[in-house]
Parts: C-alpha cells; sequence; structure tokens
C-alpha cells in the first residue's frame, strides 16, 4: 500500500485547516496550501510549514494526495482546473458523489463525519473517516491515512455516503434546531434553559446505547391529542406550530 506523505491542501477553511493541522501533527509532509484568499492560505501554511499559493497552476504535479475541502459547488470546477497529476484527487465532502472527479486519473474520498470549526481543537482520533477510492489501491491508500489520524475508518461507497450525511443532518442539524427552539421558548417565559439540561443528557445517553425509536415517549407516542392541542395553542409561531405538527405525526406514523 503507497503511503500518502506528501500532501497539497486546497482550501483554508474549516475542513481544510482541521485537516492539514492533524495530518501535519501525524507526519504528513504538507508541500502546499491553496486558498483563494493568500492571507489564509498563508496563515495556514505558516502553521504546517507548507508553501502558500493562490494559483492552481502552481500546484505541485508530484504529490501523493490532493485534498479538496472546498464547498460542494466547486468541487467539480476546481478539480477538473489541477494540473495533469498522478497523486491521487480526493474532496472531503458527504455528500458529493466520488466520480465528480473523474476526470483524473486517481481519485477518491477522505470525508471526516463531524461538524469542525477552525480554530477549535478537536480530538480527531474519535472522528470517523469515512474513505472511497476509484481503485483498490487508492481506497486502501486513503484507509491507511485515515488510520494515521483516527481510529474509526471506514470504507464507504458513494451511495452509503450519501445516506449517512443525510442522517447526519438528523441526528446534528435538525436536532439542534430542535434544542434552539426549546432554548427560545424557556427564554421567551424567563425560565433556565438549565432545567432541561438533565432531560437532554439523558435523551442522547440512551440514544447513543440503543435503537433511539425505543425510547420514543411523550404525547405524539401516547396520542394524547388534549395534550397536544394544547401545546400548539401555546405556540404563537405559526412555523413553530407546523413543526410541531410534523414531528407529531411522524412519530405517530413510525411508533
Amino acid at each position: 500500500m503507497k503511503a500518502l506523505n506528501k500532501i497539497v491542501i486546497l482550501g483554508t477553511g474549516n475542513v481544510g485547516w482541521h485537516l492539514a493541522q492533524v495530518l501535519y501533527k501525524a507526519g504528513a509532509n504538507i508541500s502546499q496550501v491553496f486558498g483563494r484568499n493568500l492571507q489564509k492560505a498563508e496563515s495556514l501554511a505558516a502553521q504546517v510549514l507548507a508553501t502558500p499559493i493562490q494559483d492552481l497552476d502552481h500546484i505541485i504535479p508530484n504529490a501523493d494526495l490532493y485534498l479538496l475541502c472546498i464547498s460542494d459547488n466547486h468541487i467539480k470546477d476546481v478539480a477538473a482546473k489541477l494540473p495533469v497529476v498522478r497523486g491521487i484527487v480526493a474532496h472531503t465532502s458527504g455528500a458529493v458523489n466520488m466520480n465528480e472527479l473523474a476526470l483524473n486519473q486517481n481519485y477518491g474520498v477522505f470525508y471526516p463525519l463531524q461538524t469542525l470549526i477552525a480554530g477549535t481543537p478537536v480530538d480527531f482520533t474519535e472522528i470517523p473517516m469515512l474513505c472511497e477510492g476509484n481503485t483498490p489501491q487508492n481506497e486502501n491508500a486513503l484507509l491507511g491515512l485515515g488510520n494515521t489520524i483516527s481510529k474509526k475508518v471506514y470504507a464507504v461507497n458513494s451511495a452509503q455516503r450519501e445516506q449517512v450525511h443525510v442522517a447526519a443532518v438528523f441526528a446534528n442539524n435538525f436536532s439542534n434546531h430542535m434544542l434552539a427552539q426549546a432554548y427560545a421558548i424557556c427564554q421567551k417565559h424567563r425560565i433556565p434553559f438549565e432545567v432541561l439540561h438533565k432531560l437532554v443528557e439523558v435523551t442522547f445517553t440512551k440514544a447513543l446505547n440503543g435503537d433511539p425509536k425505543e425510547n420514543q415517549t411523550g404525547p405524539a407516542m401516547r396520542h394524547d391529542d388534549k395534550t397536544i392541542a394544547k401545546h400548539l395553542a401555546l405556540l404563537p409561531d405559526e412555523n413553530l406550530r407546523t413543526l410541531y405538527q410534523i414531528i407529531t405525526k411522524s412519530i405517530q406514523q413510525t411508533s
């Protein structure tokens, strides 16, 4: 299996910042950092002893890996503008099919399944790395690189990864939105949000130790129409009432 030691990072946002840092600390040679904003590229490059560049034409052709840590909408376009390279061109997106990179000879995916914020340290050993390659050799190389930074590395194809990304939106984005609504209700009525802390903690602890469906409780589960109607009357915002009704109906249909 070929070791991916010489790496070019394309992108200076949240994912690029974290992957550059963690791969550098794991012993990789971060040769270049590309960014449309040269100042950001220079700042990140200085932290990993790399050369900052602002022009795709200046990318070296002999790196082992070119990591596209950029927004989903720009992955295909940037990959097509790369000079001819023999190394693996891999994106880091959860929602983009690997074949968006098919103009390149060697390509794949190196996706950290976690919400990342530049400058905020995380323990990468606990972050799942979902890897895919257009050949068994390339996939094994990406899996090997994943194992240098994480204890949770998986070979996941594009169809599976896209489903995982949908699941992650429900688990992370949607659940956080629900907590934000609960927080707003508490704030509006001068109730400390901490009164819900233990409930939230227990709910997520149970969810992480079995099938969350088996833990479902509440008025929707009980078909308690009287309480449901009371709750709807307490919600002055029409959008919030609609959300409550949709979630209630979903619980009743799946329970």
